[in-house]
Parts: structure tokens; C-alpha cells; sequence
């Protein structure tokens, strides 16, 4: 999806596209505000204009793809007339929220093979994910030049999970790195991958000494420690061997820390003489504490309209590209959205006070009949799986799958613009305390979905910034 770069923005330029997200989410409130399971308890579709109604009828999915969210065609599109409010919709969209396609082009490093990265070292993608990989080499890689260009003396991984991104760091590309983590059960698992890495790259060096890295080899400093979203973490700011004259410099960095986690981490930024730089991709905006979380900033504070209650900031968690090429392949797996609109009707004319129950996954929904789904459904939420059902209203509920296809993906058009208010705060608030912040579509968003990493540093950059988006070869 096009988008604008939120890199070079000036402060200005910053306020004023604040002022216009507020603006634009306030008017279009009700969609974004809407769950798709409430599609037929709720009429959603009855909430439309009828002229978006009309037009938005009338697309198949692969349609929805690219006139709605702006992917490339794949064959042919029948183009059709909208109305012109929803082609507002669309351009505000497109013109607003910021662009998540990396400024570089680079052959996919899973031509080869789909689970391996040719541009990561074997040893370091055992028991690492493709998405994963990719991550941790690209961060990685941006973690080290920021460090090289910043002077720092060590990396802090906080939320670090198993070590991946850790270890990789540290073993790989010879970074000094302290990784905290709250969970003791992940934390053991990272220091048995660290020792048998240790041993993988002891047993190459002895076979191709000239294809291990050259730089010191020690794993990451491990440490089991809880991050508070708002007090500093002492253990977070110690240096782990004794700080050089002048005093330690630290970079932060946390790969999709969590909630308030990406908050703390720009607080310890902040408020930490001795952090010097940071890099943080954050996710799960839903968890932000409120107040606390959302907004950081005295401007976007001050904004009429800038509340992101749980259910917009939820959101924004979306993977609109991954849905996106699940629309143009227009297969049946489409159908679950309406299988589970549908449920909920009968769930509410059973116990009309259970509300949008959590439904623990059905095996191969898409491929049930929709009255088999919903026994499915009756049993997970502990109601009778043998209610009468009424085939007549659940069919013409199937009938409209299209229409619950459409309305969802009118809120994943309009999701990205929550993500860029959420990260524009972020922006703006480091702005406020007088430091550089910029922001960096780092990964594939087709592998991963939340893939801007914010880079703050306490001294300008100037152009060595450019640096840090480049691919290396």
C-alpha cells in the first residue's frame, strides 16, 4: 500500500499530519470502531452510505485488493465507478499513513528455499523461523552501524525472548550485548541455544577458521529481569564490564517489545544520560496502558480527537499485505470472518449476555458446512452444540460473505492510519525532549507486518543516517 515517508519529515510537517489523523479518525470512527463478528448482530453493513454499498457490492476479492488497498493487479481489473467520497476515502488513506515498503530492492533471500535465508549464516537460522530471520538480520545490521556510528560500548536487548536477535548480535556480528527478558523459562531456553551455538561455531572454526567471524566471540549477557513501564531498570543501564573513560554508552533495542515495553525503552532513552541511541519495532498497540502508553506527546495530548480507545489501536495490529494476498487468491479460507458473524447471532439469541466470547480455533473452518461451524463454535464457548438452528437466516447469512470481505477490509484500508499516529506520537515526543528520531520501514511487511523501527539518537546523524537503510551485500 502507498503511503507517505515518514522519513525528512520536518517538526512541522510532524504537528500538522498529527492534526490530520486525528481529524480523518474521528470521521471515520464508526468502521474502525466496528468488530466484524457484530457484522450481522450489528447490521455493519447498514451503516454504510449506500452509494459505498453499491460499489463495494459489486467487487469480487482479488477487486478489493488492488482499487481498495492498493496491491499490485495480478491479470486483469475490471474497473468500476465509485462514489466520490469513498474515493476520498481511499487517497486520505493512501496519502496519510506511512509507507511500510522498504526504500531498497533486494532479490527475496527466500528464492532458494522458503524456510532459509540466504543472506543469514546456517548456523544462526537453527531453530529460527523465516520471519524471524529476517528480522534478526536486518535489525541486527542496523543495530550495528548505529552502534559503530554512535560510539556505543554496548547493546541492550530488552523483551529478548529466546537470544535470537542476541545472539546474533553478539556471536555475529561481535557486539558486546545484555539481553532481559521478564520470563526465566525463555531465558533458560536462550542460554542452552547460546551454548550450542558456542559449540557449532567452535567446531567450524576448527574445520574453515576463514568462515567464522572475526570479532570477539562471546555470547550475550543473559539476565532475568521484569521492565516497569514507567520506572527506570537499574539492571538495564548497568555496563557489563567496566566502562571506559568518559562513562558507558548504551543502545537500546527491543525486536517487537510489546506494549508498554517500546514505551519504556523510549523513557530509559530519555531520561538515561548514558543511553546514546535506540532501536525499537514495536507491536501489540492494544496493550498500551491508558493513560500512559498513548499519547507521549504534549501536541498529540492536545489534539480533539486523538483518543485510540483498545479497539482502534487493536487494529492496527493487522497484517494488511498478508490479507491482501489472501484476497486476490480469493480462496475459501475467506469465508471465516462470516462463519464467525454468523455464530455469534445464534450465541446471542441462546445467552443474549455472552458478548463476543473468545472462540478457541475450529480445524479447517473454511472447509465446514456453516451449520457444522456453528456446533463447532457452540461447543468451544460451552453452550449446547444441539440448539435448534435456523438454516434460513445462517444461509442467508452465508449469502452476504462478500459483504463481511468488504467491510473488513474498509477497516484494514484504514488501520495503518492508527499504526502512524501511534508511532508519529512516539516521534513527536522524543522531538519535544530535543533529541532525533526518524523512522525506517526495516523489513519485508509481507513477512513482517509491524516492520518500522524507530532510531532515536541524542546527536544528529546528518547524512551518515542513510547508512542504516541500506541493505548490506
Amino acid at each position: 500500500m502507498p503511503g507517505v515517508s515518514a522519513r525528512g519529515l520536518s517538526p512541522e510537517q510532524r504537528r500538522q499530519l498529527a492534526v490530520k489523523l486525528t481529524r480523518v479518525l474521528a470521521l471515520y470512527r464508526s468502521i474502525l470502531d466496528a468488530y466484524i463478528i457484530e457484522f450481522f448482530t450489528d447490521n455493519l453493513w447498514g451503516t454504510l452510505p449506500g452509494s459505498w454499498q453499491e460499489a463495494l457490492d459489486r467487487l469480487s476479492p482479488p477487486q478489493l485488493a488492488t482499487l481498495l488497498l492498493g496491491m499490485p493487479a495480478e491479470g486483469e481489473v475490471v474497473r468500476s465507478v465509485w462514489p466520490l467520497t469513498l474515493l476520498a476515502l481511499k487517497a486520505t488513506a493512501c496519502a496519510l499513513a506511512f509507507t511500510r515498503t522498504p526504500g531498497f530492492q533486494t532479490p527475496s533471500e527466500f528464492l532458494e528455499n522458503p524456510s532459509q535465508s540466504s543472506r543469514l549464516t546456517p548456523l544462526f537460522r537453527k531453530h529460527v523461523r523465516p520471519k524471524k530471520q529476517h528480522e534478526i538480520r536486518r535489525l541486527g545490521e542496523l543495530v550495528k552501524k548505529l552502534s559503530d556510528l554512535t560510539g556505543c560500548t554496548q547493546v541492550v536487548d530488552v523483551g529478548s525472548g529466546q537470544g535470537h536477535l542476541s545472539r546474533f548480535m553478539s556471536l555475529g556480528l561481535g557486539l558486546s550485548v545484555k539481553s532481559i527478558e521478564g520470563d526465566q523459562r525463555l531465558v533458560e531456553r536462550a542460554r542452552r541455544l547460546d551454548q550450542e551455538l558456542m559449540q557449532a561455531l567452535e567446531k567450524q572454526q576448527r574445520r574453515a577458521p576463514q568462515m567464522v567471524h572475526a570479532g570477539p566471540c562471546h555470547p550475550p549477557h543473559h539476565v532475568v529481569r521484569w521492565v516497569a513501564p514507567t520506572a527506570l531498570c537499574e539492571e538495564l543501564l548497568l555496563p557489563l564490564e567496566p566502562p571506559p573513560p568518559g562513562g558507558a554508552r548504551l543502545l537500546l533495542t527491543g525486536l517487537h517489545a510489546c506494549g508498554d515495553l517500546s514505551v519504556a525503552l523510549l523513557r530509559h532513552f530519555c531520561h538515561c544520560p548514558h543511553v546514546a541511541a535506540l532501536a525499537s519495532v514495536g507491536c501489540c498497540y492494544m496493550k498500551l496502558s491508558d493513560p500512559g502508553g498513548y499519547p507521549l506527546s504534549h501536541w498529540v495530548a492536545g489534539l480533539p480527537g486523538c483518543e485510540l480507545p483498545y479497539r482502534l489501536r487493536e487494529g492496527a495490529c493487522h497484517a494488511l499485505e498478508e490479507y491482501a494476498e489472501r484476497l486476490q487468491k480469493a480462496g475459501p479460507g475467506l469465508r471465516t470472518h462470516c462463519y464467525r458473524a454468523a455464530l455469534e447471532t445464534v450465541i446471542r439469541g441462546a445467552q443474549p449476555e455472552l458478548r463476543r466470547p473468545g472462540v478457541q480455533g475450529i480445524p479447517r473452518a473454511h472447509e465446514l458446512k456453516i451449520e457444522e461451524y456453528v456446533q463447532w463454535g457452540l461447543r468451544r464457548v460451552g453452550l449446547d452444540p444441539q440448539l435448534p438452528l435456523n438454516m434460513a437466516a445462517l444461509q442467508a447469512h452465508q449469502a452476504q460473505e462478500h459483504r463481511v470481505v468488504a467491510f473488513f477490509s474498509l477497516a484494514l484500508l484504514l488501520a495503518p492510519l492508527v499504526e502512524t499516529l501511534i508511532l508519529l506520537d512516539r516521534l513527536l515526543y522524543l522531538q519535544e525532549q530535543g533529541f532525533h528520531a526518524e523512522l525506517l520501514p526495516l523489513f519485508s511487511p509481507e513477512l513482517s507486518p509491524r516492520n518500522l523501527v524507530l532510531v532515536a539518537t541524542k546527536t544528529p546523524l546528518g547524512q551518515a543516517f542513510s547508512a542504516l537503510e541500506a541493505e548490506d551485500s
